[in-house]
């Protein structure tokens, strides 16, 4: 599955080809996707040719080929107005644990792992629900919560490693010293201690390799606050 960002891109890149013959520029598509920097862009490109969507042909100057679509594509982001951002795909509102009949008969909530998520340099977390992990009930606090695959090294103070499963319950704000997934300029998700100083938002790391990085509150958005964690040895 894709991102929005990954999916507009795409549809944005092929309706380009079939009218025009010749795919966007990346100021182009910084412009249609509305974003801040071309490198934001290039992250998507590499994603999209990651996945198997896309092909860039060698020697060519902006040379990229369509080579296939998801099945329920997002509109073209020329046409359509902005979408409100989530890290999961769809509504994070629309994520709900559901019980197996295995999971029933353990006494456990089965919560969905939703993809990976950045303790690090931030990356695009994956927005298809893979598999699901099951929980005991008195692990969990009251709400919705889905879980993410950790990537990264920089929450590692605070007890969180790379290939760890973080359980995330869903909420849109937080409160200064909660671990959240937060989401930078609509773009890029990563996992980090939240700190609030004054008007702006401070995402630090709990590793000293890392720096803490600030922005203005309308750049980030919380989208869950760390509540469990699971490690496999």
């Amino acid at each position: 599955m894709l991102t929005k960002k990954q999916s507009e891109l795409l549809r944005f890149i092929n309706e380009r080809l079939k009218e025009a013959g010749v795919p966007p520029s990346f100021d182009e598509m910084k412009e249609a996707l509305d974003l801040r920097s071309k490198s934001g862009i290039h992250r998507l490109i590499i994603a999209l040719e990651e996945r198997g969507f896309i092909r860039r042909l060698p020697n060519r100057a902006r040379a990229l080929e369509v080579l296939k679509l998801p099945e329920a594509s997002t509109p073209s982001p020329a046409r359509a107005r902005r979408f409100e951002p989530s890290v999961i795909e769809g509504n994070l509102g629309r994520v709900r644990p559901s019980a197996s009949v295995e999971d029933e008969a353990r006494g456990v909530v089965s919560i969905p792992v939703m993809g990976r998520i950045a303790a690090g340099t931030p990356i695009s977390a994956l927005q298809s629900r893979s598999h699901s992990v099951g929980l005991p009930p008195d692990m969990l606090p009251a709400g919705e919560h889905y879980a993410l695959e950790v990537r990264g090294d920089s929450m590692i103070e605070a007890g969180i490693l790379d290939s760890d499963t973080v359980i995330i319950r869903r909420q849109d704000t937080g409160e200064t010293g909660d671990i959240v997934v937060a989401l930078i300029d609509d773009e890029e998700a990563t996992l980090k201690r939240l700190r609030k100083r004054g008007a702006s938002i401070a995402l630090e790391a709990a590793n000293p390799a890392y720096e803490t990085r600030i922005f203005g509150p309308d750049r980030v958005q919380i989208q869950g606050k760390l509540v469990s964690l699971i490690r496999r040895y």
